[in-house]
């Protein structure tokens, strides 16, 4: 178990987590760390339990207080278990999981319910308050197309949508354990941990790559005067103008001066499609898009503490307003962290 209580495996989990009344406790805990007050009348004191988990009655005003009001679990039919275990093992699984696969794992009878509840999930993936990058190191920023091919539109690739990325570029400390000195690939038979590394991430969909699209992705993401890395595209001739250290490059192809240049953020785009395609199948519409980039830029910044993901999900939920399923399949509903206007268009995704 780790020393702040969070269960880092399955066994464990199980043992925390057995039943409704274990995870009730939980999430009160969760939504009153220094003890129960009641929302509506203000009063602090210890509230009478009912005998239904995640009901409290306040001793003051005499109001029932449900522990899922307001959060992303608001009026769910579904037991806390279920909430509980879809929030751990979309958050320490590395692949993640598909809703297909959750309802499989769980005897879920309809797919709309799991697919719902990951959602709700993935809308709680997001501070509100979250930082700017690149305070101390230098950024990487670029965009990527991800779609697939349209059948019936003539030869090519068409119709893909455009993502803007930017990676924090850190380096390890000089005799970190295990690290490489001067581009070392092995010692003594075993791989050795590169020079540089991928910090925090933040990933948005866009409608396209004008210099005011990228400028802006830059300017709600990157700090004030980072040193920022990218390709030779115009759309980011601006940024030494508006105060960052701009350090273009034309790469022209080039795969050898992309690795120098650039190296983590097209790693990012990489793996980010390859999750798309695999646990998704790359079935993924563009309304929704911006929702699984937020999965995967949370668990991409936990990586290295995997098994307290769940906590900080669950953290980030009891203070999100979740999609309800008319807004979110009309497309009305704004995903957090996505451009001003998602698109309101139906691309397929192969």
């Amino acid at each position: 178990m780790d020393p702040r209580g969070f269960p880092e495996t399955l066994p464990e989990f199980q043992k925390v987590f057995p039943n409704e009344e274990a995870c009730a406790d939980y999430l009160e805990k969760l939504r009153w760390p220094d003890g129960f007050a009641c929302p509506k009348c203000g009063v602090a004191a210890e509230p009478w339990r009912l005998a239904k988990p995640g009901v409290l009655k306040c001793s003051s005003c005499r109001a029932d207080i449900s522990l899922t009001a307001g959060t992303v679990m608001h009026s769910t039919h579904s037991e806390l278990t279920t909430w509980f275990w879809a929030a751990y093992l979309v958050t320490t699984q590395t692949p993640g999981m598909s809703a297909l696969q959750f309802q499989r794992q769980m005897g879920l009878k309809r797919y709309e319910t799991s697919y719902m509840l990951l959602q709700k999930l993935r809308s709680g993936m997001v501070r509100p308050e979250r930082d700017v990058i690149g305070t101390e190191h230098p950024v990487e920023v670029d965009e990527t197309l991800v779609g697939g091919r349209t059948k019936g539109k003539g030869r090519g690739v068409h119709e893909k949508v455009y993502v803007i990325g930017a990676v924090e570029v850190r380096t390890r400390r000089q005799g970190e354990d295990r690290s490489s000195p001067s581009g070392v690939a092995h010692s003594e038979g075993k791989p050795l941990k590169k020079r540089i590394y991928a910090g925090r991430l933040r990933l948005q969909m866009t409608d396209d790559r004008k210099a005011a699209t990228c400028e802006g992705f830059v300017r709600d993401h990157v700090a004030p005067g980072a040193r920022v890395r990218t390709d030779g595209w115009q759309g980011y001739d601006g940024l030494t103008r508006q105060g960052w250290s701009h350090d273009g490059l034309a790469l022209n192809a080039n795969a050898e001066l992309t690795n120098e240049h650039l190296p983590l953020i097209h790693l990012v785009f990489s793996n980010l499609k390859a999750w798309i395609n695999g646990t998704h199948h790359g079935r993924i519409e563009p309304k929704h898009l911006q929702a699984y980039l937020n999965e995967f830029v949370f668990r991409f910044n936990r990586r290295f503490y995997p098994m307290t993901s769940f906590n900080s999900v669950l953290g980030l939920a009891v203070r999100t307003v979740p999609p309800t399923y008319a807004r979110l399949y009309s497309g009305v509903w704004q995903h957090p962290g996505g451009p001003p206007k998602a698109p309101q268009i139906e691309i397929p995704f192969q």
